[in-house]
């Protein structure tokens, strides 16, 4: 169509028999320059609501992947900090078990160690009393020499006590510092208590003695051992050590009882 209002030339009018060539070539050079431009016109308009259209399902694909990561996150955390109560509450649960079991342990080894005090009191009375007999028999004559010819039989018997106590004590230091350690194997400790246990059971010293359930009690109970940077064996442990002094006041009694059954059964063979 014409548009009026514009000169003749700049419309696209049918050629007309009376206008020059030149005329005619300006026609063709419109049309010519038309369609590319409609074409590239056409073809922005199309790439530019495709890029729009991939643009917005990438935008949707990326809001839907933090969406479902956002979730999975949210998720992992609520689990883990579930987890680290429920972990928590567990330990806060073994520890007040651990404090109550230790608390046991502490209140049955001060009573333990007030019975061997007590014990051990009254061993001291009775080796007195012991002692202030035999005061009175070595003053009436020929039982004072026999007495005297018992205790030095059983002097023989109190040494190899009194050793056998050393090589115990050295052992039981050993152990309480395997137990104490921090690098030696549980397994090794408990093969030394074995040993132990089988050489009191052998022993005819220990044994008279019946030192096996006292080892096992110092085995169950005596859990003391000094700070990290002890370098006195000696210094770990608690009840073996009440132990170790009790057994030395045993055998001292022991020895007076023997020689007191010696002289009773020398007064027997005196009077018949």
């Amino acid at each position: 169509m014409n548009n009026l209002n514009d000169p003749p030339r700049w419309n696209i009018q049918p050629d007309q028999g009376g206008r020059e060539a030149g005329a005619g070539d300006g026609n063709q050079w419109n049309y010519a320059l038309l369609v590319p431009m409609l074409g590239l016109a056409a073809f922005r308009w199309i790439w530019t609501r495709d890029s729009q259209n991939e643009i917005q399902k990438v935008k949707v694909q990326y809001d839907k992947d933090v969406s479902m990561i956002k979730s999975e996150m949210e998720a992992r955390y609520r689990d883990t900090l579930t987890e680290s109560r429920r972990a928590v509450a567990t330990l806060e649960l073994e520890l007040e078990k651990e404090k109550q079991r230790v608390k046991g342990y502490q209140e049955a080894l001060v009573s333990h160690s007030q019975r061997l005090i007590q014990e051990r009191k009254q061993l001291e009375q009775e080796r007195e009393a012991l002692n202030d007999e035999k005061q009175k028999l070595v003053k009436s004559g020929a039982v004072g020499a026999a007495l005297h010819d018992a205790l030095g039989r059983e002097s023989g018997w109190y040494q190899r006590a009194s050793a056998t106590l050393r090589d115990l004590e050295g052992l039981l230091v050993e152990r309480q510092n395997a137990y104490c350690s921090l690098i030696q194997p549980r397994e090794h400790r408990l093969e030394m208590e074995k040993n132990m246990l089988l050489k009191v059971v052998k022993d005819p010293v220990t044994a008279e003695l019946g030192l096996e359930s006292d080892l096992k009690d110092i085995f169950k109970r005596d859990k003391h051992c000094a700070d990290m940077m002890n370098m006195d064996k000696r210094k770990n442990g608690s009840l073996m050590w009440v132990y170790l002094k009790y057994w030395q006041l045993q055998i001292t009694l022991q020895k007076h009882k023997r020689a007191e059954e010696a002289i009773f059964d020398w007064r027997i063979q005196s009077n018949k």
